[in-house]
């Protein structure tokens, strides 16, 4: 794009930040405005705008309402992202929130933002398991691939389930009052829109967009969920 197409600017977000990140510095060191949304690249001061959800937020939250429902403690399953930074983040702010507490964690494994991984490992954990109160999917799409191996196998009344994001799906569950899917947690779609939006303000208004934008994970409940069940949403 820097050679055919003379571009600007470049807002991306990197499928695996580690392999991009060479390739996204071409571009920086070309004299080029860059934005990266989500995945930080693995050498940092490259980008001169990085907007992401709240990545450590996602986890604190999520463990915080984990011991509010598990107030007696319980045991629970953890399906990860992938291998990258942000899934530590979250994971580690996870496990450091319910540190101390009875919650019992049987088994962690990557199931990469995958609804088929997550349906596949599910499946895996119910063998395992004889006994496990909840489920901690951390990505919507995760959640329901983790949603169709506990109807399939006749459990999705013995636990409850929660992943992350915002996925239309989910949402209209928890706001309807699922029990299987109490609460989700916000890491919002919206980000690339709100990304491309300051990319633009820095060169139609010149105005300073330089840094870091955060975006907060919220807890979302069937008492607020209507103000993520965005109307014709693709996701």
């Amino acid at each position: 794009m820097v050679t055919t197409r003379n571009i600007d600017g470049l807002v991306i977000l990197p499928g695996d930040p580690d392999a991009m990140t060479s390739s996204i510095k071409k571009v920086k060191d070309a004299g080029k405005w860059v934005t990266v949304v989500d995945r930080a690249l693995s050498q940092p001061g490259i980008e001169d705008l990085y907007v992401a959800g709240d990545n450590p937020g996602l986890g604190t939250t999520t463990a915080n309402y984990f011991k509010e429902a598990l107030p007696d403690g319980g045991n629970i399953v953890i399906l990860r992202g992938a291998p990258i930074p942000i899934d530590a983040q979250r994971v580690d702010a996870f496990m450091a929130g319910i540190e101390g507490t009875k919650i019992n964690v049987l088994d962690s494994q990557f199931a990469n933002w995958n609804r088929d991984d997550g349906y596949k490992i599910m499946q895996d954990f119910l063998t395992k398991y004889d006994k496990i109160d909840a489920v901690w999917a951390q990505d919507d799409d995760t959640l329901v691939g983790v949603l169709k191996a506990l109807k399939e196998a006749g459990r999705d009344k013995e636990m409850w389930s929660v992943g992350g994001a915002g996925m239309n799906q989910i949402i209209k569950m928890v706001e309807a009052g699922d029990t299987s899917v109490p609460v989700d947690v916000s890491y919002n779609p919206n980000m690339v829109a709100t990304a491309i939006d300051l990319t633009a303000l820095h060169f139609v208004a010149g105005a300073q967009v330089d840094g870091k934008f955060i975006i907060n994970s919220t807890l979302i409940t069937k008492e607020n969920a209507s103000e993520f069940d965005y109307e014709n949403t693709p996701f």
